[in-house]
């Protein structure tokens, strides 16, 4: 189905709501893979909290841990909504509950504990070595609850050289390889545009949770996780790691091409660019025949995707001389209708707008307000993500208090 790209100041206001009446995968009346399973969120920020939102998302109850009087840093960093509220902090605690507990006060310690040994799960991102110096060691809390997994998220690690060192998501960015490898050869070492480091930090935070919990219920043990911002960036690098480790070369910045295919880029139409995939020699043929351009295909230079990687800055200059005479709608559909990949560069704010954004319930509307929805799709379980919105400060401290006393 072919897209049009969308103007924000025409384009009407999706509507995300009642999703499930069109999509079963949506249906909010479904139980949630990890129902029943009890999670302390001692994070805050965004990597700790984000894994604890994806649990939240799969159907666990997350009691997010705050500290009186201000709560997580979040609260108090834009933007900002009508109400005052931190977008920040609900986009990575959607789902969850709140109490505020103050870990010098002994009570307030003794109450920590105790929500503890209820836990299933508990997930911080303390600096190494703090949980320790409050007296909740992982590993201690491990062996007081056997089935107990304690999931810690921090910049470098519980161990190593630099595990005591200070990291936000910018730092990881510099120290993993992305910085070095995003940009154009021409220009300096650029930051991906959203916090990458801390997001893919929580993701394998969720995913080694989800797997020591389905090694728990073989074995009955429980067990402490480590998962590191630079080492889950680090591994993403796959085209620089190939270099690095398999050739022993520096790898280079490139912009947007690929490094071993061609064309794989963006070019430039007459009014935004297409990114284009051509990822072997009979989709050339296609494409340079929905270009208009069949005699590409036997051009010495072009002939194999050898030849286009050596010579794609030729490559690069003759598809432009074609693109940049029309409009990318135009060039779109008439690759998309030749079976080649390609897509529009969106602004995030015409991405929101897609049908398929929209009808994948990837936005959705939690007590009146739109959030990102689960892009975890199960056929069995329920998809649609957690049902209500991020708390308010100790929303849920006296409740909560009532239920571990």
């Amino acid at each position: 189905m072919s897209i049009p790209p969308v103007t924000p100041e025409v384009a009407p206001e999706p509507d995300y709501e009642n999703l499930e009446a069109k999509n079963a995968h949506l249906d909010r009346s479904k139980p949630y893979p990890l129902e029943g399973l009890l999670v302390v969120d001692l994070t805050r920020v965004l990597s700790g909290p984000t894994c604890a939102r994806m649990l939240a998302d799969a159907g666990a109850r997350v009691i997010h841990v705050e500290r009186p009087p201000k709560g997580d840093d979040t609260r108090a960093m834009g933007p900002y909504v009508e109400d005052g509220s931190s977008e920040y902090f609900r986009l990575a605690n959607v789902g969850k509950e709140s109490i505020t507990l103050d870990f010098t006060d002994a009570d307030d310690f003794a109450f920590l504990k105790k929500l503890i040994a209820k836990a299933d799960v508990v997930v911080e991102n303390f600096r190494p070595g703090v949980m320790a110096k409050l007296g909740i060691a992982p590993e201690t809390l491990v062996q007081e609850n056997p089935r107990l997994i304690v999931a810690s998220i921090s910049g470098f690690g519980q161990y190593g050289p630099m595990s005591s060192q200070a990291a936000y998501d910018t730092i990881i960015q510099a120290l993993s390889g992305v910085m070095a490898s995003t940009g154009f050869p021409d220009g300096p070492a650029t930051r991906v545009g959203t916090s990458l480091s801390d997001i893919i930090a929580g993701i394998f935070g969720y995913s080694s949770i989800v797997t020591a919990l389905v090694a728990r219920e073989r074995t009955g043990k429980g067990s402490t996780v480590d998962v590191s911002m630079l080492d889950s960036t680090f591994v993403l690098l796959e085209h620089g790691l190939m270099d690095a480790l398999g050739l022993h070369e520096r790898p280079t910045r490139i912009g947007n091409r690929h490094p071993f295919m061609y064309p794989f880029d963006t070019f430039e139409a007459k009014d935004q660019p297409l990114a284009v995939c051509v990822g072997n020699d009979h989709l050339w043929k296609v494409f340079s025949e929905a270009l208009g351009h069949p005699e590409w295909v036997t051009d010495e230079r072009f002939v194999t995707n050898s030849d286009r990687a050596t010579n794609w800055a030729d490559v690069k200059a003759a598809i432009e001389s074609v693109t940049t005479t029309d409009v990318a709608e135009v060039w779109r559909d008439a690759l998309e209708t030749a079976g080649v990949p390609v897509g529009i560069v969106l602004n995030v704010d015409d991405t929101r707008r897609l049908p398929q954004i929209i009808e994948r319930g990837m936005v959705k509307v939690v007590d009146g307000r739109e959030v990102p929805g689960s892009p975890m799709k199960f056929g069995t379980w329920n998809s649609y993500g957690a049902q209500h919105d991020a708390p308010t400060l100790n929303q849920h401290g006296e409740a909560i208090r009532a239920e571990f006393a």
